[in-house]
């Protein structure tokens, strides 16, 4: 019996056409929602990224704001544009495409965003926010899975949950959205002692180490719901950090790769700054796109 997919394509388009309707609502209001990006360099897989948000980021009525930037941009001029979006009551949300070049200091610029408009929730402070359980802009994967975890299992009490990988990217900030919705959690890593045995003890498995199929089949325990956040390019194509063919025929659930986590990280992106919009303007934060 094959697992049943979490087809993050069509949760993902569900979501854009929600946030469509939300925003629809706030311009009868005579606000618009605004993104703006910044692109520094010509990272070819950053340039498709930027494309697809500006993209969608007008297909649900908001604004989109592009900054393209060379690569050799002094620090300080990307911190003074960063400074101007801050301070223009037009932008919403402000993200810099990571990586940056060489030269510049990623903590710096990140930290350099308002944490209200930090629609990617990388600055120390909302980091902070969501460890010690207070409102805050989250990351829009471990967003994007948190969505698709409730939407296929309900309620995530009481469930034993293993991330495996602690970046500060997906790893940890998922492991904090677990704990929120009651999930007892590990992190596992690289130096985790007997990996395969740990993460046969989960209910919730969510891979998040960026290499390709890596997590066996007999590693899930029958029936558990795999969420699978690796991208990885490989001879035979995009495959994720799970051997899907392998896992497929043991998990109750799990997301394909492509088609499953990747499309519900701009479209929570969109959500992150439709609720920045909200709080900005004393609204309530909209139903169902906040943790």
């Amino acid at each position: 019996m094959s697992a049943t997919l979490i087809d993050g394509k069509a949760f993902a388009a569900g979501l854009r056409t929600r946030i469509a309707t939300e925003v629809a609502a706030m311009k009868a209001q005579g606000i618009t929602p605004g993104l703006a990006v910044v692109l520094v360099g010509e990272d070819p897989a950053s340039q498709v990224y930027v494309r697809s948000k500006g993209k969608q980021t007008l297909e649900v009525g908001m604004n989109s704001y592009e900054h393209k930037l060379p690569a050799e941009t002094p620090e300080a001029d990307l911190l003074a544009l960063i400074e101007r979006l801050n301070a223009d009551p037009a932008v919403n949300g402000i993200l810099v495409q990571l990586p940056l070049p060489a030269h510049m200091d990623e903590e710096a610029v990140i930290n350099a965003i308002l944490p209200e408009k930090d629609v990617d929730g990388f600055t120390v402070l909302n980091v902070g926010r969501l460890a010690t359980g207070q409102k805050a802009m989250v990351p829009c994967t471990p967003l994007g899975c948190l969505m698709m975890l409730r939407e296929h299992l309900g309620s995530l009490s009481g469930k034993n949950a293993v991330v495996i990988g602690r970046s500060n990217i997906v790893g940890k900030p998922m492991a904090q959205l677990l704990l929120r919705d009651s999930a007892t959690v590990t992190i596992a890593h690289s130096r985790t002692q007997d990996l395969p045995g740990l993460c046969r003890t989960a209910d919730i498995l969510v891979a998040a180490v960026g290499r390709a199929n890596f997590v066996k089949g007999d590693w899930v325990k029958p029936g558990a719901t795999v969420i699978d956040v690796g991208i990885n390019r490989t001879d035979d194509g995009l495959v994720g950090d799970v051997d899907f063919a392998e896992a497929e025929q043991v998990a109750g659930a799990i997301t394909p790769v492509p088609g499953g986590v990747g499309p519900m990280t701009i479209a929570c992106l969109l959500a992150n700054t439709l609720t920045a919009t909200a709080r900005a303007n004393g609204l309530p934060d909209p139903e169902g796109l906040t943790p």
